[in-house]
């Protein structure tokens, strides 16, 4: 879908909308809506509503396996498996879990002919984040009353030592020690949660190369189907015994890869999650380097099915997010930021501008008073989340001081602009916003 707009772009970026798996025999069902299956059943010689009994089951029941459905008779579901048909959703194949609760996924897709992948030769990455971290503050949702997302502005954010943070990675080997504790798949962790937040990947590796970010140095490897950016989201959903409608769980794709280089598999998981799965759209965020087609494409996309959008700016101007941030030479933030002025907000609804401080890069005070310039220029409701870069091997950026944080968000404030600061999670085990490199190796 976007390919055109990218021939002038480095090749590793022009053909990122190959297709995802075949519907040949044998390929996974997860990721066929219910007409989909309908079809499918029809073909096998069933009625089409066996379609829906498929789609309830794997969807919504969220069974894993054809012994598992019980709502198509024995006799079907061994003709069906005899003939090569599999449920086939994403497999959660390692957790790793820190200290803070978090819990970073391996999860195993099927490839193009519908095989399993050799264990750990290809996986991509998923976040488990207890409580989220902080990143929706602000947000309205259906279901939040305005006081408590009011409540959290900037005024109110608390602050967070990470120099005091980095001490303690350091004391403690995560920067060199690359095996994090690990639990059985088959494990099932104690409820302590009232609300949290699942980091999707839509693409294994990345091609837009931001200079600061762990997932970059894997390069583009493939983009991933519907299903297999859905699957993560109800493989962990399963994993939680998460109560769709009832519980408060966020989506934020915002881990491996850049959602808008794979837009069709990336709307096709959105409405799969909505329909089949029964989650909002205005309990998603999608993050996006700035891919101008892309948000063009998707500031024409219905309500229903849109999820909030979340601009990654990480500088304050041309010259410096040309630097860490290659994308900004094809599409600079003017253009980014006339096209986010093309989407037509929801009620209560904001743009988020995400903003990377690197310690004496992009954390000083008159970069805060440019930020707050580029984000008045949409006209619309914006916020901005403010991550302190998160650290990692073989990079020469430092995580900022305490008090130049403090100094940034301080600043933006004082402009008027809503500003939260997200609170590193899973920092202890790779999980943390840009550490995703599917680390597993001592």
């Amino acid at each position: 879908m976007l390919t055109p707009a990218m021939s002038e772009y480095p090749i590793q970026l022009v053909r990122l909308d190959a297709a995802g798996p075949s519907d040949g025999c044998g390929a996974p069902l997860f990721g066929l809506n219910a007409e989909a299956l309908a079809a499918r059943m029809v073909e096998a010689g069933e009625p089409a509503w066996r379609g829906r009994q498929l789609a309830d089951a794997i969807y919504r029941q969220r069974l894993a396996e054809f012994t598992e459905i019980t709502t198509l008779p024995k006799s079907l579901r061994q003709r069906l498996a005899a003939e090569g048909w599999e449920v086939g959703r994403p497999r959660i194949a390692q957790v790793f879990q820190s200290v803070d609760g978090t819990e970073r996924y391996l999860i195993e897709c099927k490839n193009r002919n519908g095989n399993s992948i050799v264990a750990g030769v290809e996986t991509v990455e998923t976040v488990w984040m207890p409580e989220g971290d902080s990143g929706e503050s602000g947000e309205d949702s259906e279901s939040d009353p305005p006081e408590e997302t009011d409540a959290q502005e900037s005024a109110g954010a608390p602050t967070l030592d990470f120099e005091a943070c980095e001490d303690s990675l350091l004391r403690s080997g995560v920067r060199e020690r690359l095996a994090p504790p690990q639990v059985a798949e088959g494990d099932w962790p104690h409820r302590r949660w009232q609300r949290a937040t699942i980091c999707v990947s839509s693409q294994v590796g990345c091609a837009v190369n931001c200079r600061f970010c762990l997932t970059a140095k894997l390069g583009l490897q493939r983009n991933l189907s519907a299903g297999e950016i859905a699957g993560q989201v109800v493989a962990v959903l399963d994993r939680h015994a998460v109560e769709v409608g009832r519980d408060r769980v966020n989506l934020v794709f915002m881990g491996m890869g850049e959602s808008f280089l794979n837009y069709d598999s990336f709307m096709g998981a959105v409405r799969l999650l909505v329909d089949e799965v029964g989650l909002s759209p205005r309990r998603m965020t999608v993050s996006t380097s700035g891919i101008v087609p892309g948000i063009e494409c998707f500031a024409a996309e219905p309500a229903e099915f849109r999820p909030r959008l979340a601009i990654s700016l990480n500088a304050p101007n041309d010259t410096i997010r040309d630097e860490i941030m290659p994308i900004n030479r094809k599409w600079p933030i003017a253009e980014v930021i006339d096209a986010v002025r093309q989407l037509r907000l929801r009620p209560r609804e904001r743009i988020t501008f995400e903003y990377v401080l690197l310690g004496g890069v992009t954390d000083r005070p008159e970069h805060a008073q440019e930020v707050a310039r580029l984000v008045r220029r949409t006209g619309l409701p914006v916020k901005v989340n403010l991550i302190a870069w998160n650290p990692g091997p073989d990079f020469h950026y430092t995580t900022p001081k305490t008090e130049a944080v403090e100094r940034f968000r301080q600043t933006l404030a004082g402009e008027g602009i809503p500003t939260y600061l997200r609170k590193p999670r899973g920092h202890d085990i790779y999980a943390a916003c840009g550490q995703l490199k599917r680390t597993v190796e001592a």
